[in-house]
Order: C-alpha cells, then sequence, then structure tokens
C-alpha cells in the first residue's frame, strides 16, 4: 500500500499567520471606521408634528389633548383640559348644554352659542361664547380668567400654547453665545441621542424651558412648544422663574361664637309646633337647629314647617337657627332633584328665601339614603349652594355618617370634597347599633366615635374646626327574647331622664364599661332580657373630651328634649374656649 507524505506542521501555520494578520487589520479597521461612525451625530431635520394637534396644549412639558381652538382673544381651551388641570369641579351638562363653574363666592352658568351668563343667577354679557365642536366643549380662555389664575402663552408659528399655574417653577436655559463661534447651534433632537434626528437647531442666546434631564441630556422646550433634548454642554442654566401665587380672597366668615365652639341642638318639629314654654334654660347653647325645610318632589320643590314665633324665640335667647333641610330619606326623590342645574339652582333659591323669610344665620344640610350614582351630584348641589347663600351671610353645613357601612348609608358622601366646600361637616356619632339592628349595642361607643373622627381627619383631610360632633342625648332599651328557639332583638329609645327613672325604680345597678365609656346595667323582665348601654352626663363628658383631644369646632346633640337638665352645664364648660 502506497502512503501520501503528510505536510509538516510548521509549513501550515506559515500559511495560517499571514491570514489571521490579515483579519486582524481588517477588524481594527473596521472597528475604527464603527467608531468614526458612532461619534458622528445625526444631522438630519425633522418636523415636530405634535401628535397630529394643530393647537397643542402644554403643562410642564406635556402635552395635553385635546388641543384648544380659536386664537388670540378667541382662544378656548377644551373642557377636559380645564378639568384635568386647573379645575376638577368644573363640569358640563349635555341636556342643557351648560357649562358649571363653582368658585368660593360664584356660580357660573355658561350655556354654549350664548353671550349671556349667569353668575350667581344675575346676567352677564360674554364676549365669546362656549362651543361645542365634534363632542368636545371649549370654553373661552376671556371667560375663564375671571375665575381661575393661570397665564398662557400663544405661538404664532406654531399654534403651541403653553400653560403656566400658580406656583409653577420654571427653570430657563439658553445657548450660550460663542463670539469665535457666531454660527455654532445646539441640537434639539427628539431623543437623548446624536443618532436621533433634529427637530431644530437653536442659535446662540436662544432661551429654552427645562422639565428634567436623562443620561446628560436635557428635556427642553422652545418658546413655540417644541419638546425635545439638548445636551447638557450644549446649554447653560439662566433664571427660575416662579409663577406668582396671587393671595386668596377673603373668605366667608361663618361667625363663630365669642369665645365659645359651636353648641348646636336640633329641634324636632312634628305635626304641631314644640310648646315654648316647657322649653327650660340652655347655659351654653348658642345654635338651634329645628326641622324646618323638606325637599317635597323631585321637581326640586321646598316645603317648610318654620315658624316666625319658634324663630323670634330663639333669637331673644341669643340662639343662632341654623334650619334642617332634609331630602325626605327618599333616593328616588333625591336622585331627580340632583340632576340638573335647573333643579338644583330652583331649591337653592328656595332656601335662600326661607332664610331670609325667617331670619337663618345657617342652613344644615341632612341627605340621608342616597344613591352612590348621585355622590358627584351632591357635591355639586354644595358647591353651588354655598356661594348662593354665603351671599346672604348664612352659613352651611352637612351632615355625615362615620366611614363604612352601606352605598346609600356612607358611601355616598365625598367627606373631602364637602370638607372643602362648606363651613362645617357634623359628624352624627350615633347609631352604631340602630333601632332595627339584630345585634344588641351601644348607641355610641367611645371607641367607635373616636375612629369615625380620627379617620375623617386622617383620611379626608377635613380641618378640625370644620368638624362638629354630633352625640346622642338617647339611650336606647334593648329587648332579647327567645322565639320559636331564636334570639329576637328590638329596641326602643328613650330620654335620659326615663332611663334614671327606671333605673331608680327597678333599684339597678349600673356599671362602668370602661372599654366603652358608658355605664351598662341589664336585667329581666317576663322571660326577657333587658340591656341598656346608658347615655348620662359620664359618657356626654367623655364625647366633650374627645372635642377637646381633636380640637373639633364643637358639638351638635340629637336630640333636644331627651337630655337631663345638667348635661347643659356639662356642655358649656367643656366648649368654653380658653383665652
Amino acid at each position: 500500500m502506497n502512503r501520501v507524505p503528510l505536510e509538516p506542521r510548521t509549513r501550515r501555520r506559515r500559511r495560517i499567520g499571514p491570514l489571521l494578520l490579515v483579519l486582524v487589520v481588517l477588524s481594527a479597521a473596521l472597528a475604527a471606521t464603527y467608531r468614526l461612525w458612532n461619534d458622528q451625530p445625526n444631522k438630519k431635520h425633522i418636523q415636530a408634528d405634535f401628535g397630529g394637534l394643530a393647537k397643542p396644549i402644554f403643562h410642564e412639558g406635556k402635552l395635553l389633548k385635546p388641543g384648544a381652538d380659536g386664537t388670540g382673544e378667541t382662544l378656548a381651551l377644551p373642557l377636559a383640559v380645564i378639568q384635568s388641570e386647573i379645575d376638577p369641579y368644573i363640569r358640563y351638562e349635555a341636556d342643557s348644554k351648560s357649562v358649571i363653574i363653582t368658585t368660593a363666592d360664584r356660580v357660573v352658568r355658561m350655556k354654549t352659542r350664548e353671550l349671556t351668563a349667569l353668575v350667581n343667577e344675575k346676567p352677564i354679557t360674554l364676549r365669546f361664547p362656549v362651543e361645542e365642536k365634534d363632542g368636545t366643549v371649549f370654553v373661552p380662555v376671556q371667560a375663564l380668567k375671571d375665575y381661575y389664575r393661570f397665564q398662557l402663552s400663544e405661538s404664532s408659528d406654531t399654534g403651541a400654547v403653553l400653560l403656566k399655574k400658580e406656583g409653577d417653577a420654571v427653570q430657563w436655559a439658553k445657548v450660550p453665545v460663542q463670539p469665535k463661534h457666531p454660527a455654532r447651534t445646539a441640537a434639539l433632537r427628539s431623543l437623548p441621542s446624536i443618532k436621533a434626528p433634529i427637530y431644530r437647531d437653536l442659535a446662540q442666546d436662544e432661551r429654552v424651558l427645562l422639565w428634567g434631564e436623562e443620561d446628560g441630556w436635557y428635556r427642553a422646550q422652545t418658546e413655540d412648544g417644541v419638546v425635545g433634548y439638548v445636551r447638557k454642554g450644549d446649554l447653560v442654566l439662566d433664571q427660575l422663574e416662579t409663577v406668582p401665587v396671587q393671595p386668596a380672597a377673603e373668605s366667608f366668615d361663618p361667625g363663630k361664637p365669642l369665645g365659645q365652639k359651636i353648641n348646636l341642638t336640633w329641634q324636632q318639629i312634628w305635626s304641631t309646633k314644640p310648646d315654648l314654654s316647657q322649653i327650660g334654660e340652655m347655659p351654653g347653647l348658642n345654635v338651634l337647629s329645628p326641622q324646618w325645610l323638606h325637599l317635597l318632589d323631585g321637581e326640586g320643590n321646598v316645603t317648610t314647617k318654620a315658624d316666625l314665633e319658634l324663630a323670634n324665640w330663639a333669637h331673644n335667647r341669643g340662639y343662632r337657627i341654623w334650619a334642617l333641610f332634609n331630602n325626605g330619606f327618599d333616593p328616588d326623590r333625591t336622585t331627580a332633584a340632583l340632576a340638573s342645574y335647573d333643579t338644583r339652582m330652583k331649591v337653592i333659591k328656595q332656601l335662600a328665601a326661607y332664610a331670609q323669610m325667617y331670619q337663618m344665620q345657617g342652613i344644615n344640610v341632612d341627605f340621608e339614603n342616597v344613591y352612590l350614582k348621585d355622590k358627584e351630584n351632591f357635591v355639586q348641589f354644595l358647591r353651588e349652594m354655598t356661594p348662593i347663600l354665603h351671599e346672604q351671610g348664612v352659613v352651611v353645613s352637612v351632615d355625615i355618617t362615620v366611614k363604612g357601612g352601606s352605598a346609600t348609608y356612607s358611601q355616598f358622601l365625598d367627606r373631602k370634597a364637602l370638607g372643602e366646600t362648606v363651613d362645617y361637616l357634623i359628624l352624627m356619632g350615633y347609631d352604631e347599633h340602630w333601632a332595627t339592628s339584630q345585634t344588641a349595642g351601644s348607641v355610641a361607643s367611645l371607641p367607635w366615635v373616636e375612629e369615625g373622627v380620627s379617620r375623617i381627619l386622617e383620611e379626608d383631610g377635613v380641618a378640625p374646626d370644620k368638624l362638629i360632633l354630633g352625640v346622642p342625648f338617647y339611650t336606647r332599651i334593648w329587648t332579647e327574647e327567645t322565639v320559636d328557639g331564636k334570639t329576637k332583638v328590638s329596641s326602643k329609645a328613650y330620654s335620659m331622664d326615663s332611663i334614671q327613672a327606671l333605673i331608680k325604680e327597678k333599684k339597678l345597678k349600673p356599671v362602668m364599661l370602661d372599654d366603652i365609656g358608658q355605664h351598662y346595667v341589664e336585667y329581666r323582665e317576663d322571660g326577657k332580657t333587658m340591656k341598656i348601654w346608658i347615655e348620662d352626663a359620664a359618657s356626654m363628658q367623655k364625647r366633650m373630651d374627645l372635642v377637646a383631644k381633636y380640637k373639633l369646632g364643637g358639638v351638635a346633640s340629637w336630640s333636644r328634649g331627651m337630655e337631663s337638665a345638667d348635661i347643659w352645664k356639662l356642655m358649656q364648660q367643656a366648649l368654653s374656649v380658653k383665652p
């Protein structure tokens, strides 16, 4: 067999060596070429398209949608932008084609395509009307400036609108002047990279607004609205502009009683007037809230049980009158009455007329059993009511429940928004266990009341001096009996004096339950267990301690006639404001 001789290894290595050298040289050349290319900035220019908007609006470099309409004096902002950036409570009611603005002292109604508007129900003339175009509502800037504080600049070149609000801090920068290189510019690019295309070549001494930085680049905006990126080394910081905050208009003074917190009691009004001769002295009381006003129907009609005899009696004793206004606890009636500006304003005008007629110093709104869907409309109702009543010097308060519970009992209440709107919120700190509860218990145990107070202060940001604690003058006697093998629970409300008389009659010995802050007693009668969590001076003092601890605005008691005589002096002493 013949064998082919093998090539020596040294000869093969000699052939591979030059090939590797060529590959190394080529790789180095390619790397150098890539580095050279990578260091070269993109010189391509593109046009900023503003998201396809003809009149884009910007705030702090953020593009807002939809865009504006008109130009110059006819410039108008879309409602959605006003709501997101200026006033979340401005609203449009499609049925009446009305834009409604509410401020601390004014209620404004502007209908589309009409030059006559209403301010606190008084007509004014607009220069330009509200318009609706393709489903978008536009409000003229000329009208908005009467009610809001903001600044706008509009570019005649791009149509861009730049919005500045009170308190905004605006950092300006500019391209430095280079006398030796007068033609040198700074590139405003679409992304923070030299490979990104250029929106604009910024001239020397040209100013831009800065809205942040990223990886050695400033996010910058030209004065005509174009937003892009400039290398930090290409700009120098200029002035820091702070949009001035104008002093707030003088707010309404609810006229707090001199030297004392609010001490209100509700007066129940039935088919007959209360016998004024039977009402004893109530030292320390400064507000009487009779159940005078009632929402009659969904059309916004209001009925009253007010009478001048009670009004004069109260005023002669130094009491202010905050008439209670309720919705009959009818959710459907409430929905209809709150549904539109026209029905809401009809209600408000009647309240204002009654307040003047019967010399009321306040209206106490007690709407209960309200659908969750009416949450916003209820707030709007109060936002429209408050400025109108304030014009007459009338205080507005709203009754609220503790947080938690059902939609119609508690969840429909926007406590934060209401606290920002009215003069006082009155927390109904009772009915922890109500008339038809399936479990016997306290009307208002101290921990339950305190949690209710603290949650509203902490979670809803309500000012302590705006929150009034509602306290019960009544006690429930609970009856537990076995019926068909099951425990049946029922209750009935009694006055403080009635409970004390019962205790004396039956020779009962109540014990103090420190954990709930009340005296408690139980006894057997006719095979039934009777349980009583007692409201008395001891439980009232603990509630007064809560008022002091949380620096609340006062107390409101439900209801006059169920208290014992000693309660008034106790409350008077507790609510006196120390100089």
